[in-house]
């Protein structure tokens, strides 16, 4: 989409109706923009409610055919659908020929998780010098890997027992959170991230943070950690143990639900503690416990390779 470029009107009522009815983010918005630009582009002049389901199936070809993945053309084609709902219901469109559509299926991309090794040695790695900011480092990355959390689930966390972003209860060694949909849910803290938390709660005390500010995780100024500020830390730490990976929050999580599964193989617990609405979700854990699997069978039996 190019700069300064506009909507036809439909488009701009849409993503209006979704900022105040709907209270979509920023970025939501941002990406629904770039879908409906792209539908008015391969409309090329047509109204929406002109449009059937051959020709939203050709518009699916074409991006095909220019190299765009089925996962994006999959995003698409939910603003798409999307859109027609919103006309059906405000503006008496007779039909929504996105309905049924299809993206191309796309190769399966597995996450990306570190291995027991590699994740003990990215936490144990020493960092200097060691200040607040190490402890609250070390606190945040612990917390990843023994729960599970998403990103926006930890930066999100409160220093007040109740908070509706979510808190750590040090009695009973579980975290809180917020999660996708609404949905609050409780996991255990390992006793190695429990200690990492309480000593960054003393280092807590040192950094100029007002009484009004309750974000359990802060920066050096007293102000909550953006989830940009937390995966910056990340890279410094990642660098910093000479590990050689890309390290991101997410491969925390990755991490955390494979390194269960290798260990109990109880999928059905591991969807609960990931907060998975379906089992489908978690599933692509069993297939990182087969690479794993593959990975010993080929190190250790004579006859695996030639």
């Amino acid at each position: 989409m190019d700069a300064g470029a506009r909507l036809p009107p439909w488009g701009e009522d849409f993503l209006s109706w979704l900022a105040t009815h709907r209270r979509a983010a920023a970025l939501t918005l941002e990406s629904y923009r770039q879908d409906l630009f792209d539908l008015a582009e391969l409309a090329d002049g047509q109204a929406p409610e002109a449009l059937n389901s051959a020709d939203i199936r050709r518009f699916v070809a074409r991006l095909h055919g220019q190299g765009m993945s089925g996962r994006s053309i999959a995003r698409k084609l939910s603003a798409w659908r999307g859109l027609y709902r919103w006309l059906i219901r405000q503006r008496g469109a007779r039909a929504n020929p996105v309905e049924g559509v299809r993206a191309p299926k796309s190769p399966a991309m597995l996450p990306k998780a570190l291995s027991p090794d590699q994740a003990c040695n990215l936490l144990d790695a020493a960092q200097e010098p060691d200040s607040a900011l190490v402890c609250r480092d070390r606190a945040m990355f612990e917390l990843f890997y023994s729960s599970g959390l998403r990103l926006a689930e930890l930066s999100g966390l409160d220093l007040d027992s109740g908070s509706r972003n979510g808190w750590v209860d040090f009695q009973e060694g579980m975290v809180t959170v917020h999660g996708k949909r609404d949905r609050m849910r409780t996991v255990p803290v390992g006793g190695t991230a429990l200690a990492a938390l309480r000593a960054w709660l003393d280092a807590r005390a040192s950094l100029p943070v007002s009484a009004s500010e309750r974000a359990f995780f802060i920066t050096r100024n007293g102000h909550r950690m953006s989830q940009g500020a937390v995966r910056g830390r990340l890279r410094r730490w990642a660098a910093a143990s000479g590990l050689g990976v890309h390290v991101h929050p997410h491969m925390f999580r990755h991490s955390f639900a494979s390194h269960l599964l290798q260990s109990s193989g109880d999928l059905r617990a591991v969807q609960e503690l990931l907060g998975h609405a379906s089992i489908r979700s978690t599933q692509v854990y069993t297939h990182l416990d087969f690479q794993h699997l593959a990975r010993i069978y080929d190190a250790a039996h004579p006859r695996a390779r030639k």
